[in-house]
């Protein structure tokens, strides 16, 4: 296995030190899952409480809660390097994306170009548009394992109204924005995967458009999702799937007109998820006093432990050498090893016959090593 320097396992070990605490799961398991959702903290479940009490105590408290929404709006925002106005509060990323959706044309260009690699509510939404004319494309990966920039230019011609891609696996995102604008095209990220893991600037990107949830690497809770939106771009898109908090003024109650918000708020729907909110504001908030880039900085150095042990498991490691937090091993019987590895305590998950190990600020070399352990007793369940 490999060797940890004492440099990198001091650093290594000090920021799950200062935080893991702050976890109750780790009183009882290994918790080693945040591709699928974070870790419970003390302040979400606080923040939680705090919902329940200003529901006591205020009776029906909506224009402080339309207040909570516009906090969580902002800190979502600044964590992407945009301005509020230009960020949409939604119940999931699936809600903003068909919201965008349903305002698309597809008259002019009729293109849409997905990736093999998209989550499943990604590709059925933009399927569900070809009954009104769009035409999808997916671009396959390659045989090791990566989508190289030429099959993005291989499929995004003149014809190409959007470009999605999904940030898991991690490539060049700059680039294929960069070839998408250059043949007239807009670019759509789904960072559900990404946020809160690693440092996400959508002025760096260029994304025109940007969904991501706070259930994975922020730490928040289901139910709560948002949806960024390039500000020159938001009165191109007209959506047809709306609702109150759509509106330009949604304290007017006009139900005999369609004024959509001026802002990325025409990407909203009906009545925001409150409760996720408090839990979403809770979780944003604490992953920014941990640290996102040194959280970065600190699953790499536990992914390389990781790989190196299951190097010398002879495991095989299915994910491209370009990643974020998440390490999938292939195995003979997902199901089967997940339940095995739960059953001594460790919490993973499986996706497509493969093993998913997923680290995040609060796990320490301890875990992993738990895990390689685990691994070596059942080491015929792994392909």
């Amino acid at each position: 296995m490999r060797d940890v320097s004492a440099t990198e396992e001091v650093r290594t070990q000090s920021l799950p030190e200062s935080i893991r605490h702050r976890f109750p799961i780790f009183e009882q398991r290994v918790y080693i899952n945040s591709c699928s959702q974070g870790a419970l903290s003390d302040a979400v479940r606080q923040a939680y409480e705090q919902y329940l009490n200003d529901w006591d105590e205020k009776g029906a408290p909506w224009e402080y809660w339309v207040e909570r929404q516009e906090a969580a709006r902002a800190s979502f925002a600044e964590l992407i390097n945009a301005a509020p106005d230009e960020v949409a509060v939604t119940t999931s990323l699936s809600a903003g994306v068909a919201s965008l959706a349903s305002g698309l044309r597809f008259a002019r260009r009729s293109k849409v170009v997905l990736t093999d690699w998209e989550f499943p509510t990604i590709g059925q939404i933009w399927h569900a548009q070809e009954a009104r004319g769009a035409r999808v494309t997916h671009v396959p990966e390659a045989r090791d394992g990566t989508i190289p920039l030429e099959h993005f230019a291989a499929a995004i011609d003149e014809d190409t109204l959007l470009v999605c891609y999904r940030n898991g696996a991690m490539i060049d995102v700059r680039k294929i924005v960069d070839l998408a604008h250059e043949r007239g095209a807009y670019v759509l990220l789904d960072a559900f995967q990404s946020v809160g893991s690693l440092p996400v600037d959508v002025k760096e990107l260029g994304v025109d458009f940007l969904g991501a949830g706070v259930l994975k690497y922020l730490l928040g809770s289901a139910g709560l999702g948002f949806f960024y939106a390039k500000r020159d771009l938001v009165e191109k898109v007209r959506p047809t799937a709306t609702g109150w908090f759509a509106d330009e003024n949604i304290f007017a109650m006009d139900h005999t007109d369609y004024s959509p918000a001026h802002t990325a708020a025409r990407f909203q729907s009906g009545t925001p998820p409150v409760p996720a909110i408090y839990a979403g504001i809770a979780g944003i908030e604490l992953m920014k006093e941990i640290g996102i880039a040194e959280t970065r900085e600190h699953v790499n150095e536990l992914n390389a432990h990781l790989i190196d042990g299951l190097d010398e498991l002879n495991a095989p490691v299915v994910t491209p050498d370009s990643h974020g937090a998440l390490i999938c091993v292939k195995s003979k019987d997902a199901a089967a090893l997940v339940a095995a590895l739960g059953r001594e305590g460790i919490v993973t998950s499986e996706r497509d016959s493969n093993l998913r190990i997923s680290a995040h600020a609060y796990n320490s070399v301890e875990d992993v090593d738990a895990v390689l352990a685990s691994l070596q007793r059942h080491r015929k369940l792994l392909a």
